[in-house]
Order: structure tokens, then sequence, then C-alpha cells
């Protein structure tokens, strides 16, 4: 793209008109986008469009759903589309955003420096301001995504491995009893603990760059009523559950099952074991396969990264198909602040209440002794000795 395309090219929020557009682009054929996201963000269209006034008065106020679709496109003179980008808050803090998919016509580079997907991602980085970090996942096998994401100061973080357990593993497993005695149901309580749990399965810089806090385990109101809603609009249902150690008083496992009702996709599940207790990954797969036995016959999707060596192993045991191969990567971004011209007024103006008290110095016990060994004795005449004599 030359410099003078690139002038004519503007970015903006996404609108209703562009949803036909934006279908599109998800519809063609091109090797930088996955099946598994061209997916997702066509029935997040459906929704959208279906609910797009809604999120309109949303985005309005402050609200947990603020930010629950945020597009931008970007749009070339004459009212041609030509990409779209898709990004969302990680944490409740709204420090890391996470940029979920890039989108470009076939007839753009992905990896151009000066292209529309560069444009799109520099106009996150400088449009919203309370960002402190990046995240992204990539597929491996996507050269030009990685030359894009790498050119705009992206670093490898970990390495990420989709799984897949099929419908004849999942029965298998069913078979045989989870023996869970202190598996509990989730709620806002239990925040706390699964925090340190949070904490403790990850290494130091995955903790740094998620940013996670208490509030991020917790449940708003607002999220639990649009939970309910699309448990029951919707053609999905939720598990939750941990494992509680009564001797440490900690959360040593977690685990939440997303169940599909109709078998149309495949079920979705995310893990969370304590690293000193890997022997529950038996135990909470099988307790998950008994969950699922209550739907239609569809395998069940969970990831593991290159720090989790006993999950990959497990699962490689087990039998589970490797999906998909991707990469987590970061960027940092610090916005330089505006430099203000001083305003001329001098340092007394300024000063004025910091003006010095007249008082007497309270004299040390060194400068009264050199004050006596230097001036003479006023009870003493000059030819007197220094040490009084006694009238005796």
């Amino acid at each position: 793209m030359t410099a003078s395309e690139a002038a004519k090219t503007s970015i903006r929020l996404v609108q209703y008109r562009d949803l036909e557009a934006i279908e599109a682009l998800a519809l063609q054929e091109s090797p930088d986008i996955e099946q598994r996201d061209r997916i997702s963000l066509e029935s997040q269209i459906i929704a959208l469009r279906r609910w797009f006034g809604l999120y309109k008065v949303l985005s309005l106020f402050p609200n947990p759903l603020r930010y629950h679709f945020c597009v931008y496109v970007a749009e070339a003179k004459g009212n041609q589309l030509q990409g779209v980008i898709r990004v969302s808050p990680f944490n409740i803090s709204r420090t890391t955003w996470r940029v979920e998919q890039v989108m470009v016509d076939t007839e753009e580079s992905l990896s151009d420096p000066k292209g529309i997907a560069s444009q799109l991602l520099r106009y996150c980085f400088e449009s919203i301001w309370e960002v402190r970090t990046w995240i992204l996942e990539v597929n491996i096998q996507q050269k030009n995504a990685l030359a894009l994401y790498r050119q705009q100061g992206f670093q490898p973080l970990a390495e990420i491995t989709y799984w897949s357990v099929s419908t004849e593993l999942l029965a298998q497993l069913a078979e045989h009893e989870a023996d869970l005695p202190n598996l509990l149901p989730v709620s806002n309580a239990e925040a706390p603990l699964l925090y340190q749990l949070d904490c403790v399965s990850m290494p130091p810089l995955l903790r740094q760059v998620f940013d996670r806090h208490l509030q991020d385990f917790k449940t708003s109101l607002m999220d639990g009523l649009l939970d309910k809603f699309e448990r029951w609009y919707g053609n999905k249902d939720q598990v939750s559950g941990y494992v509680f150690e009564p001797q440490r008083k900690a959360a040593i496992g977690y685990f939440k099952i997303s169940l599909c009702k109709d078998g149309s996709v495949p079920h979705a599940a995310k893990l969370t074991v304590h690293p000193a207790y890997t022997w529950l990954y038996p135990k909470l797969l099988i307790q998950m396969a008994h969950l699922t036995q209550k739907f239609p016959p569809q395998s069940l999707e969970l990831l593991s990264a290159d720090y989790q060596h006993e999950r990959r192993e497990y699962l490689e045991k087990l039998g589970a198909s490797r999906v998909d191969n991707a990469l987590l990567m970061s960027r940092s971004v610090w916005h330089k602040l505006r430099e203000v011209k001083p305003e001329t007024t001098t340092l007394s103006e300024v000063l004025q209440g910091l003006k010095p008290v007249p008082r007497t110095p309270i004299p040390s016990r060194l400068s009264s002794f050199q004050g006596n060994a230097h001036s003479p004795n006023p009870t003493q005449g000059p030819g007197n000795n220094s040490h009084p004599t006694s009238d005796a």
C-alpha cells in the first residue's frame, strides 16, 4: 500500500451497515483465518445483529458489557471495507487487552508493515490509553500473521497446544468414578482460593502480563444475569467446580466446562491444577466426562501450555489428538505524556507560604563549649585564674 492510499483509509468503530461486509471477510478463503476464529466471528455477528441497539446503549456509560464487542474497521474512500480488528479486555482492571482477530481483504497483504493490518493494530495501541500490555494467540502455521505481530513488537511468551478428546474416550472415562470427595461448586466466596491457585499454577512472567486480581475471579450481577440468559436462550450450558484441600485450606484444582446442548460444536473446558497435585488430571477429566454424557455426543477441547508438562504427558498417554499449536505473544505499551509548557511564574511567587520564621537557634553542647573556651568569664577579672578559689 502506498502512502497516498494509506492517507485515504479511515479507521472507526463498527456500525450496523458494516456487518455484511465483515461477514464477507470471514467467509473468504484465506490461510490467515482459522476455521475456529471464523465460526466464532460468525456467531458474534449473528448476536450483534440481534442486539446491536442494546450494545450501542451499553457503550454510552460504564458497565461490565461496555467492551463486550469492541470492533474497529478500516474503510477506504468509497465506503469499501478493507479490514477489521476485534479486541477485548483480558482482566477486570483493563490493563491487559487481547487481540482476538485481525482480518483484511484478500487483495491486501497481512504482513505489510504499512498495510491495513498494521494500521489497525497501531490505531488500537494509540487510542486505548488504559492498556499497559497487549496479548494474543496466533497459529504457528500462519507465517504472515506471525510476521505481522513480530513487526509490531509482540514477543513470544508460551506455546499453547489445543487437544481434542473424542467421544469414544469420553465414554470410556465416564465408566470410572472420579473419587473427588472435596469437589465443591464455585461461588464468589471462593474467589481468594481460585486467585491463589491461578497465581501458583503459572510462571511469574505470565502472572505479570495477565495482571489478574481478586475481582477477576468474581461474577458480577450483570455477568450472572447474562450467563443465565445465555443458558436459557442459547444452546450452551456451563458447569464449574473446584477441589478443596482441607489440610492446607487451599484450592488445588479447578475446571469450567462449556457444554453444547445440540451437539453442533465441541464441548470446551478450562482446567487449572496445582503443580504439586498432578494426580488430579485424570480425576477431573473423568468428572467432566460424566457431565458430557448428559448431552449429545461431541468431543471435548482443552489446551495445555509448554510449562504444563504433566498435562501434556497425560493427554498423550490418554490418546487425545492435537488440534492446533499456537503461540502466546505479548507487547507492552507506554504512552508518552504530553509536555505542558510551564507558566511564566517566578519561584518566589510559588513559594510565598514558605517564608523563614525569625527564631533564636537552640545551642548545642558543642557550640556552648566552644563559646566558653574562646570568650572570657564575665565574673572574673582579666588577672584572675580560670578556676575560682574557695573562701576557706
